[in-house]
C-alpha cells in the first residue's frame, strides 16, 4: 500500500507546484471587506470550540462501527450495517458533489484570479476528472500488487499467524470423491473470501487518504477564517459531517478486519486531520489570507481534486460494491431500505451547504 500512498502525496505535491507556478501571471487581490462579522477575539474561542467538538464528533464517527461489532446487529453480516454504511456513502457522495466541487468552482473562477487561464478553462472538473481517474489507476494498481503480495496464500484476518493455504482435502478409500470436491469447494469458498477481504483493505486504505487530504483543506479554512458567522454554521456542519462520514469510513475499516493497532492508527487519523487543520489555519492566520491567489489556486485544485476522489469513492467501492453485490441484490426489500439510506445521507448533507 506504500506505492499507492506515494502516489497520491506525489499527485498532490504536483498540484501545489503547478499552482505556485502559475502565480507568476497573478496579482495579489485586496484584503477581506469588514461585514461586521469578522472579529479575530471572538472567532479565537469559537475554533478552539470546533477543535474540541470536530475531534469528538470524529472519534464517535469512526470509533461506532468498531465497538458495535461485538452487536451481532450491526455486525458487518447484517442488513442494519449494510443499510447505515450505504447513508454514510451518501454523506461523502454529497460532501464532494455539494460543498467540496463548489468550493474549488467559487475559488477557481474568482475575480482575484487573472482572466487567462483561469476563466479560460475549466480547471476543476479537469482536475476532478483527473482525480477520480488517478483514483482508479491506485485502486486497480494496489489491488494487483497486494494480490501478488498474497498470492501464496488467502488473506486472512490480520489477527495474526501467516497467511491460510488452500488446501485441498484428498482422501482414499471410498468417501475419497466426497472428500476431494469438498476440499476443492472449500478452498474455492477461502479464495472468493480472500480476494473480497483484499478489495476492502484496499477501500479502507484509499479512502483515508482521500479524507485525510480533504479534512485538513477544511479545516485549514475553517482555522484562518476570522469570520464568526460563518465559522458558527460551520462547526455544527463539520460535526455533522465528520461523524458520518467517520462511519462510513470506520465500517470499511471494520470490514477490512486490521489487527487492533492498524484499526486504531486509522481511527486515530481520522479523527486528528480536521482538528489538525484549524490548528495549522491559527497558526498560519496572520499569514494566510483565503482570497489571495496564492491560496484560492492551491485549495481550489486541492478541492477539486478531493472531489473527484470522494465522489469516486462514494459510487464506485461503496455504492456499486455493496449494491451490486450478493447480498443486496438478493433482496429487493433491502435494497430499497439502502437506496432511501443513501437519499437521507446525501438530503442531509446537501441540506448543511445551506449554512457551510
Amino acid at each position: 500500500m506504500s506505492c499507492s500512498k506515494s502516489i497520491l502525496i506525489i499527485f498532490f505535491i504536483l498540484l501545489s507546484n503547478f499552482s505556485v507556478q502559475v502565480l507568476s501571471v497573478v496579482e495579489d487581490c485586496g484584503a477581506e471587506e469588514d461585514d461586521g462579522c469578522t472579529n479575530k477575539k471572538k472567532a479565537l474561542p469559537l475554533k478552539i470550540i470546533a477543535i474540541i467538538t470536530i475531534l469528538i464528533s470524529s472519534m464517535i464517527g469512526v470509533c461506532l462501527p468498531l465497538v458495535t461489532q461485538s452487536i451481532p446487529a450491526l455486525s458487518p453480516e447484517r442488513s442494519l450495517f449494510v443499510i447505515v454504511k450505504a447513508f454514510a456513502a451518501g454523506i461523502i457522495l454529497a460532501t464532494g458533489f455539494m460543498h467540496v466541487l463548489p468550493d474549488s468552482f467559487d475559488m477557481l473562477s474568482s475575480t482575484c484570479l487573472k482572466e487567462n487561464p483561469w476563466h479560460k478553462f475549466p480547471f476543476t472538473g479537469f482536475v476532478a476528472m483527473l482525480s477520480a481517474i488517478i483514483t482508479l489507476i491506485i485502486d486497480s494498481m494496489a489491488t494487483s500488487v497486494y494480490s501478488k503480495k498474497h498470492n501464496s496464500g488467502v488473506v486472512k484476518p490480520e489477527s495474526g499467524g501467516e497467511p491460510e493455504e488452500l488446501a485441498v482435502v484428498e482422501a482414499g478409500g471410498g468417501g475419497g470423491g466426497h472428500s476431494h470436491f469438498h476440499g476443492h469447494h472449500h478452498g474455492a469458498k477461502l479464495e472468493v473470501q480472500g480476494a473480497q477481504l483484499l478489495r476492502y483493505r484496499v477501500i479502507a486504505m484509499v479512502l483515508e487518504l482521500g479524507i485525510i487530504v480533504h479534512s485538513i483543506v477544511i479545516g485549514l479554512s475553517l482555522g484562518a477564517s476570522n469570520n464568526t458567522c460563518s465559522i458558527k454554521g460551520l462547526i455544527a456542519a463539520l460535526c455533522f459531517h465528520q461523524m458520518f462520514e467517520g462511519m462510513g469510513l470506520g465500517g470499511c475499516i471494520l470490514q477490512a478486519e486490521y489487527k487492533f493497532i492498524k484499526k486504531a492508527a486509522m481511527a486515530f487519523f481520522f479523527s486528528v486531520t480536521t482538528p489538525f487543520g484549524i490548528a495549522l489555519g491559527l497558526a498560519l492566520a496572520s499569514t494566510y489570507k483565503e482570497n489571495s491567489p496564492r491560496s484560492l489556486i492551491t485549495v481550489g485544485l486541492l478541492n477539486a481534486s478531493s472531489a473527484g476522489l470522494l465522489i469516486y469513492m462514494a459510487l464506485v467501492d461503496l455504492l456499486a460494491a455493496d449494491f451490486m453485490g450478493p447480498k443486496l441484490q438478493g433482496s429487493i426489500k433491502l435494497q430499497i431500505k439502502s437506496y432511501i439510506a443513501v437519499l437521507l445521507g446525501a438530503g442531509g448533507m446537501s441540506l448543511m451547504a445551506k449554512w457551510a
